[in-house]
């Protein structure tokens, strides 16, 4: 935690909003997408799910792949705590829809499904999406499932298998947005990134979540926007986010949200 709160600081200090801009297609992003104000019906949607979520008290046996949970001491755990305490908040999963939607994205990747707070945002973010989300606990998975089937979702398939094996299993298949939002493991996320460069494209995005969640992480990020492949990096703090455009100058920028 004092590793974050460091961070932060030094975030607040240095981060700028669409004012200390000077790239065009960055611009546009913090106008038109990061800062749309715009009320979609889509949020109803993810309104619905959310509260349905909430008031769901039912127990789950959650494994965890990762680096665990800094809220929850045992695996079984309420589905309304999970919820509350660990899931994807409001804004970020509006801003989540955004992008996807901004970005026209049609073929999805997404690691850490969990109970699909995230998946939801980008499966109703396009009529044409198709949304492949990585699971690797079982009971977790299925809890997803029941919940994409209640809202009629039928754009989602989950994979119930580790990052590890699905990376190895995975084709050359090509992603418009990747959003990568579990194992916390700076050497692990590294590896996935390394991994997937064979599944982008020039117009591709990459979002990393909790890239200040700790000193390994803030590691793994830098050593991912040096990557020659990457020619565009944003630092929201909690969320990274990559992009390959060929056209683009290689920048950096820190943008408040």
């Amino acid at each position: 935690m004092i590793h974050q709160s460091k961070s932060y600081i030094k975030f607040i200090r240095l981060s700028k909003n669409k004012h200390g801009v000077h790239s065009p297609f960055v611009y546009n992003l913090v106008t038109k997408c990061f800062n749309d104000k715009t009320k979609y019906a889509e949020y109803e949607i993810l309104k619905k799910h959310r509260v349905a979520l909430k008031n769901d008290a039912s127990m789950v046996e959650m494994k965890d792949f990762g680096q665990g949970s800094r809220v929850f001491k045992g695996n079984a755990r309420k589905v309304s705590a999970v919820v509350k305490n660990a899931g994807m908040k409001k804004k970020r999963r509006r801003l989540l829809f955004r992008l996807a939607k901004y970005f026209e994205s049609e073929n999805i990747l997404e690691f850490g499904t969990s109970l699909g707070l995230g998946t939801v945002a980008l499966s109703v973010s396009n009529e044409f999406a198709a949304v492949n989300t990585v699971e690797g606990c079982l009971n977790t998975s299925k809890k997803a499932q029941q919940y994409f089937e209640r809202l009629n979702l039928h754009n989602i398939k989950i994979h119930q298998k580790t990052f590890k094996e699905f990376l190895s299993e995975n084709t050359s298949e090509k992603y418009d947005l990747i959003f990568i939002d579990g194992d916390h493991n700076g050497e692990r996320t590294l590896g996935y990134f390394n991994s997937l460069l064979k599944n982008i494209h020039n117009d591709s995005l990459i979002i990393f979540d909790d890239i200040y969640w700790s000193k390994d992480m803030t590691a793994a990020w830098h050593k991912i926007i040096e990557n020659e492949t990457v020619t565009l990096s944003i630092d929201t703090f909690q969320w990274g986010m990559v992009f390959f455009r060929k056209e683009q100058p290689k920048q950096h920028f820190l943008i408040r949200i």
